[in-house]
């Protein structure tokens, strides 16, 4: 039995997830600054995985922590480089939310994290999949 994600329940999860990135921007009194500092990159590589999760359903969980860990990885590497180019496309909105301004070793840390809530919530997801396929 292949395990297929459902894409409703993912497109929602990528809504949750971006809406708590943004807020963890900008409640910053609400949450002991430790995980102010973290969260936004923890929910971002969160919402990578959800995302990769929704484009292929069909897909292991495990190639899509790889796709998703490689992506967050490889974005936070792009920081190392500051060119017109891509310091004007970091100065809009969108293209500082997604590829950033500066490389930090912690932000490696917190993708690490937010893939690994993806995976936990993706195995779970599978086996109660799993377990309601048995009872029908």
């Amino acid at each position: 039995m292949t395990y297929k994600r459902n894409r409703l329940l993912y497109a929602i999860m990528i809504i949750v997830v971006i809406t708590l990135g943004l807020c963890s921007r900008k409640l910053t009194n609400v949450l002991p600054n430790f995980l102010n500092i973290y969260m936004g990159d923890a929910l971002w590589a969160l919402m990578i995985f959800i995302g990769f999760g929704f484009i292929f359903r069909e897909m292991k969980t495990k190639t899509i922590t790889f796709m998703g860990i490689s992506f967050c990885y490889l974005i936070e590497l792009s920081q190392l480089y500051h060119g017109d180019f891509i310091n004007n496309i970091r100065k809009t909105t969108l293209g500082g939310l997604v590829l950033g301004y500066g490389f930090l070793w912690s932000d490696l840390l917190a993708y690490a994290v937010g893939i690994s809530v993806g995976v936990i919530i993706d195995i779970l997801l599978e086996v109660i999949q799993k377990r309601r396929k048995k009872i029908l």
